[in-house]
């Protein structure tokens, strides 16, 4: 048997699940655990399917709005990690349902900013992408018309504010950092008043990760992020990699999707995963790649993350014994 290629995997840290989508899974296998099946989750809890496929298989079941749900049930409704609009818990409330809210905490701050913003008569842009779950979310904290859609820099250059004294701007959590900061330095020139967050709204998560890949994308001649199509900071790290320069820089869900031509005569491969995607990915398309390289692997680090976020009050072990 020939002997194979050598390949040098450098993979990015940190990579994976952020504390946001830990403890969204978590309240799903808690509710799970805690009163059986079934456990409703409005919209896929995170955007991974092997994520969503493994929960389904414990016995939650996936609906898009509560219309779905039976009226008479006496099962758990968990609301998505990232967010939804005023008007779902209400409608929850109206149908008597046992709601649980897994919103990242960090996506609840802008919700929360957004509110602030609009208590004290601003008028408010939001920079994210539109028909995205977080974003439909956060323009459902407030009244139709109270929030303005910013999604490119264009958008920053030819927007007309009311008065452009008086105007706000939050970000969705999942953004690339430096799209994002071009819109935000052309929104500050061209409106000096404009207020912004205290802390920046994207989240450690996603700065992390993005700071892992510019590490790495410059050395490596392909790099991999494992994660959806449909997960925005998975997708932000594809075009991260692109960006600062990558030959091949691809998403896959799962060693399955690979197109093996687009790594053919490669000597180094540079591997991520987006915060909604399990490590058990990473260890498969790593697998995959072992059958055909002789694998050396090395990590670049970019931060240390230790963030942790409680689960939802009525499913911590407190609130069991009461």
């Amino acid at each position: 048997m020939p002997a194979k290629p050598d390949l040098r995997i450098v993979l990015c840290s940190p990579r994976g699940f952020c504390a946001g989508v830990v403890r969204a899974i978590d309240t799903v296998e808690r509710a799970l655990a805690i009163y059986g099946a079934p456990v409703y989750v409005r919209h896929e809890i995170v955007h991974n399917r092997y994520v969503v496929d493994s929960l389904k298989t414990k016995g939650a079941i996936f609906v898009e709005e509560l219309a779905e749900i039976p009226d008479n049930t006496n099962a758990p409704v968990v609301f998505s990690a990232h967010g939804v609009p005023k008007s779902v818990p209400a409608d929850a409330r109206a149908r008597n349902f046992f709601s649980l809210d897994a919103t990242c905490p960090l996506v609840t701050k802008v919700h929360r900013e957004a509110a602030i913003h609009f208590k004290r008569g601003r008028e408010i842009l939001l920079i994210g992408h539109s028909h995205h779950p977080e974003v439909v979310g956060t323009l459902g904290q407030l009244p139709t018309g109270a929030v303005t859609l910013i999604e490119t820099a264009d958008d920053a250059k030819t927007f007309t504010p009311k008065d452009p004294n008086n105007l706000a701007f939050v970000t969705q959590t999942t953004l690339s950092i430096d799209d994002t900061a071009e819109i935000v330095a052309l929104l500050k020139e061209r409106f000096p008043n404009i207020n912004g967050p205290h802390k920046e709204d994207i989240c450690y998560a996603t700065t992390n990760r993005q700071l892992a890949v510019k590490k790495v994308a410059p050395v490596v001649d392909a790099l991999i992020v494992v994660g959806a199509p449909n997960s925005s900071n998975s997708q932000r790290l594809r075009e991260v990699a692109e960006r600062e320069g990558c030959p091949v820089s691809v998403l896959a869900q799962r060693a399955s999707d690979l197109d093996w031509s687009r790594f053919e005569g490669i000597k180094s491969l540079g591997i991520t995963a987006g915060a909604s995607a399990p490590e058990v990915i990473v260890e498969e398309i790593m697998g995959a790649f072992a059958e055909r390289f002789e694998l050396h692997v090395e990590t670049v680090s970019a931060a240390e993350e230790n963030e942790f976020f409680p689960l939802p009050r009525s499913l911590r072990p407190e609130a069991a014994a009461e």
